[in-house]
């Protein structure tokens, strides 16, 4: 497996060079539809920059609200009324709520209260299992240049820091594939994000759903989405393709040419969604979601009932203006899960998709004036219709410091690991424990398992 991943490591390389072109080698013969009901998708959003865990669950209750409010007095100022305890909204009875959202964050609180998302507290990279304690006395394995974002996002997306070439999404749709859950198909395991490392896998190469307009009529002319020719090359590439003296030479023209000739596919089936009856927010995230709604809508066509996504949203570095930037992302964020969950509910397939939220790591409790720095775990949404919600897993400590779990300033030390986290999502698309021990190489270091009771059927 190893020397075949090698040689699709060199064939990505060119086929990233087309862009927004996908980068997946292209099955010529369209598989057989699969049976509506047998379908279910995992969609990844990661948070790049590292969202506030602070400031995505809020404590609640009086006396905990009050020491937060106290710790983070600049950082609350700034946000005017936003972050005043009676602007938040409790999760669960306003009378005995722990924990709240802030109001930028209204769809997710109506999907916890109808029992459709649930919280995942303080969950972020281990090897094992850890406290304050065991972390002064260096007694245990650590994740590796924690705090560091390249590195972190890959720890979080490959469970290895930057440099990394697949990802447990990817590895997912290997097994997927390799165990025949799901029929092998190039719209398997997609990113419309920025980046890929989530959805590549070994035998995965992740298909780039962008949002260019690129038409390729390969009976004609093929030209991109500003007008100009790319005939001759395409042309050229096909020749690179039969003639090329060396194998390489050939084998990366002919993933390029399977590359337009994927997009010519995704392209002509794409066009063809019905009208789910929702207006996605009219923002780089809010399209990312409308193309993954439109690609769930056209499942049959594409051949599969197993899909793997990753969407990207950015901006969450917040170090400084906090205030300023983190609300609004926040809203991003909600206005395109409340369409993007209204389009599944009108497919009818709101229980066959899981969304979860990831991000670099959590941010500090401790504000260093109008921002955060950088933590460790954070607090994170699951929702779907096959998501026991409505409730939290895990936990969430205390606005305090030099607890159990605080690894300095606030920065949470993780009690569920991103290892268990993947292996509930990875169990809920059919896979076995086996297939989990072979992509979550941590996963076996954790004897409890605080997410057994995540996701029904």
């Amino acid at each position: 497996m190893v020397s075949h991943y090698k040689r699709r490591q060199i064939l990505s390389t060119g086929a990233s060079l087309l862009g927004l072109l996908a980068t997946a080698p292209y099955s010529k013969v369209l598989q057989a539809q699969t049976a509506q009901d047998d379908y279910r998708a995992l969609v990844l959003v990661f948070q790049f920059g590292g969202v506030d865990c602070h400031d995505v669950i809020i404590p609640y209750d009086n006396g905990a609200y009050s020491a937060y409010a106290e710790i983070r007095r600049d950082v609350l100022a700034a946000h005017g009324n936003g972050r005043a305890r009676d602007a938040l909204l409790p999760l669960g009875s306003s009378s005995s709520a722990a924990h709240a959202v802030p109001p930028e964050l209204s769809a997710f609180h109506g999907l916890f209260e109808e029992g459709s998302a649930a919280v995942i507290g303080n969950v972020g990279p281990l090897v094992e299992p850890v406290d304050r304690s065991a972390l002064d006395a260096g007694s245990v394995l650590l994740p590796p240049r924690l705090f560091s974002h390249n590195d972190q996002q890959s720890v979080w997306q490959a469970t290895a820091p930057e440099g990394a070439q697949v990802g447990w999404g990817g590895l997912f749709a290997d097994m997927i594939t390799e165990r025949g859950i799901s029929p092998d198909s190039t719209f398997t395991a997609l990113t419309t994000a920025r980046d890929s490392l989530f959805v590549t896998g070994y035998d995965t190469l992740p298909y780039v759903a962008g949002s260019g307009r690129i038409s390729l009529d390969l009976g004609r002319v093929v030209s991109n989405s500003s007008g100009g020719d790319l005939s001759a090359l395409y042309a050229a590439t096909i020749k690179q393709g039969q003639s090329a003296e060396h194998i390489l030479t050939r084998d990366l023209a002919n993933t390029t040419v399977d590359g337009f000739a994927a997009n010519e596919e995704y392209l002509s089936i794409i066009e063809q969604a019905p009208d789910l009856g929702v207006i996605f927010p009219g923002t780089r995230l809010g399209d990312q979601f409308d193309r993954v709604a439109r690609i769930i809508a056209t499942r049959e066509e594409f051949g599969v009932n197993r899909q793997v996504f990753l969407v990207g949203a950015y901006g969450y570095d917040t170090h400084s203006a906090q205030a300023d930037i983190l609300p609004g992302l926040h809203g991003d964020l909600n206005s395109g899960v409340a369409a993007f969950t209204e389009a599944l509910k009108n497919m009818g397939v709101f229980d066959q998709v899981t969304l979860a939220t990831a991000s670099d790591f959590g941010r500090t409790l401790r504000a260093n004036g109008d921002g955060t720095d950088h933590g460790w775990g954070g607090h994170h949404f699951v929702v779907g219709g096959a998501v026991n919600g409505g409730q939290l897993y895990g936990s969430i400590p205390d606005p305090i410091f030099e607890h159990v779990q605080d690894a300095g300033s606030g920065r949470l030390i993780p009690t569920i690991a991103v290892d268990q986290y993947a292996a509930s999502l990875g169990r809920w698309l059919g896979l076995n424990d086996s297939d989990l021990e072979y992509v979550l190489p941590n996963w076996r270091n954790f004897s409890a398992d605080p997410l057994a009771e995540l996701m029904l059927g």
